[in-house]
């Protein structure tokens, strides 16, 4: 394999990871300038550095969760829109139902339960 075919195949390697970097700072900005903001109006509101934020737009840098949290409630948004284009915010998949710590707990039903309260009959004599 020549230099050239493994510098392209390695470019479109990367090229994923770019092209999210660069849907990330190009919504952040796309946000920014709808509500006429700067990247300096950005910094006080953040904390973030102006230059940080920058790298973030230009996409020379992929922020963590908590960076796009502080931006979003900067840009006085939800955290979702930075991710999905539309208006309304995106259906939610028909997700199975989580079970709650009275589901999960020990001695909350069946024969644990009458176990449970056998064990706690038992200490009521004792003391």
């Amino acid at each position: 394999m020549c230099r050239a075919e493994l510098q392209s195949s390695f470019a479109e390697w990367l090229e994923p990871e770019s092209r999210i970097k660069m849907i990330i700072g190009d919504r952040l900005r796309v946000v920014r300038e709808e509500k006429k903001l700067s990247q300096g109006d950005i910094e006080k509101r953040t904390g973030l550095l102006r230059c940080y934020i920058s790298r973030v737009e230009n996409g020379h840098t992929v922020p963590t969760i908590e960076t796009l949290e502080k931006m979003a409630r900067a840009l006085e948004v939800p955290l979702y829109q930075l991710f999905y284009d539309g208006e309304e915010p995106p259906a939610l998949p028909n997700l199975p139902k989580r079970q709650t710590a009275d589901d999960i707990a020990w001695g909350s039903s069946g024969k644990e339960a009458r176990v449970l309260a056998l064990f706690r009959r038992q200490l009521l004599r004792i003391a």
